[in-house]
Order: C-alpha cells, then sequence, then structure tokens
C-alpha cells in the first residue's frame, strides 16, 4: 500500500504524521518483508519492535487515566480494569473501528490465511501505531489517543461490577509474588513453519526448577499458555493448598 493511501488513516487516528514512514512501519508485518525482493535491511522495518514499545507506552498511559478517573479504587480493582483495557480484544476491537485491516501490508501467504481479520495481527499494529505516534509527536499525542479510542466512553462503574479476565501472566506473576517466589521468566525457545504461518514454542520458569513449555501461533499467544501451564502446576503442589 503506497504512503498516500494512509491519508485516511491519518483522518482516523487524528494525527498527521510528520514522518509518514513510522505509520508504514507500523502497519507492516514481517511476511511483507520476507516476500520483498533485495537483501534483509540491517534495522528491522516490520512493526514487531514498535510492538514492542506501543505495549509499555499503552501499559502506563491506561495506569495514568485509569488513576486520575478512579483515584478511590484500590490497586487489585485498578489492574483488574487496566487487564481489561489492555487486553488483546479491547484491541482488536479499536482496530476493527478503524479499519485497520485494510491498511496492513502482508506478504502473500498471510494474505490468503486471512491476515486482514486475526485477531493478533490487529491488535499488535494497534500497540505499533502508538509507538509510531510517541516517536512521531510524543506522549500526549499517545495519550490522547488511548483516552479517546481505548478507554474511550467505556462504563469504567460496569466493568468494575463484571468479572474481568486476568491474564494468566499477570495471574502467574501475582501468585509468585504473593508466595515469595522469583519473577516469572520468558523465553522462546523454538520457531517452527513458514513465516506467514509460524508456531512459537515459549518456556516460562520460575526459578531453576519450576517450568512449563506451550505452543502458540503468536509469541503473547505462546507465553500465555506456558504461563497458564505453570500456574496450573504451582497450584496442583501439595504446599500450594
Amino acid at each position: 500500500m503506497q504512503g498516500a493511501d494512509l491519508a485516511g488513516l491519518e483522518q482516523r487516528l487524528g494525527h498527521r504524521f510528520t514522518n509518514r514512514g513510522l505509520l508504514s512501519r507500523a502497519l507492516t508485518h514481517k511476511s511483507h518483508l520476507v516476500e520483498e525482493p533485495g537483501a534483509a535491511p540491517a534495522v528491522p522495518a516490520d512493526n514487531e519492535q514498535l510492538e514492542f514499545l506501543g505495549d509499555s507506552i499503552l501499559g502506563f498511559l491506561t495506569s495514568d487515566l485509569l488513576l486520575a478517573r478512579r483515584p478511590e479504587l484500590p490497586e487489585g480493582q485498578l489492574s483488574k480494569l487496566k487487564s481489561h483495557l489492555v487486553s488483546a480484544s479491547r484491541l482488536y476491537a479499536v482496530a476493527q473501528n478503524l479499519d485497520l485491516g485494510v491498511y496492513l501490508m502482508l506478504g502473500k501467504g498471510e494474505e490468503l490465511s486471512g491476515g486482514r481479520t486475526k485477531r493478533g495481527l490487529l491488535s499488535n499494529a494497534v500497540e505499533a501505531i502508538i509507538a509510531a505516534l510517541y516517536l512521531d509527536s510524543g506522549l500526549e499525542t499517545c495519550r490522547r489517543f488511548v483516552e479517546e479510542r481505548i478507554v474511550g466512553d467505556l462504563d469504567l462503574g460496569q466493568l468494575e461490577k463484571a468479572p474481568v479476565t486476568v491474564d494468566a501472566k499477570s495471574a502467574l506473576q501475582e501468585y509468585a509474588q504473593a508466595r515469595g517466589m522469583p519473577v516469572p521468566r520468558y523465553t522462546i525457545v523454538r520457531e517452527t513453519g513458514p513465516e506467514h504461518a509460524k508456531t512459537f514454542t515459549v518456556e516460562a520458569r520460575l526459578g531453576r526448577e519450576r517450568v512449563a513449555r506451550a505452543e502458540g501461533h503468536s509469541k503473547k499467544d505462546a507465553a500465555q499458555r506456558a504461563a497458564r501451564h505453570l500456574l496450573a502446576e504451582l497450584k496442583a503442589e501439595p504446599s500450594a493448598s
């Protein structure tokens, strides 16, 4: 997709990029680069690194906005609200509202496998766009996007009453901290399959002895599965009762 076609997305985002290449990169899946002719660039030109940065920015801004809106809530309730707002399902809804799938740059294999509608690709692209906004215009532009598009007009009062599922990695970390255990560590131990349909194996580890592995079609999914397995093993230990 040519840069000029991104003008419509800029309008939806409410920001005209000084460096439109940042927005283009935020929308570029690694499968697109694999199929491009020429040598691989020295610096990655897909959106994975931007996704990494955007995830951290999103977490910080969501925490800041929640604390400003609901300063009376205890830490545990704020964490549950944050877990909902930064979840893949919430980011997927944001991506759909932006019609983000139309703008993704994918390889042919990923395109044919329905990449423009995949929840993982779209939610990751939202995080990458947050990073692109930050690099292009700073934190306040990101804050406006997160407040308007991600927190939006959600009824936080209703979310407080509804059961909010804490993701497995957060649940494992809370469980470990409450029992004086080490911080969980995650390692990608294997990648298999073609570029457009990779399977990742991630190892979750607590200290030297407690470890679990799981597979997934994204690194995040595999890490969540590994955390879920390890948490189940911990809770099954005799000392846990």
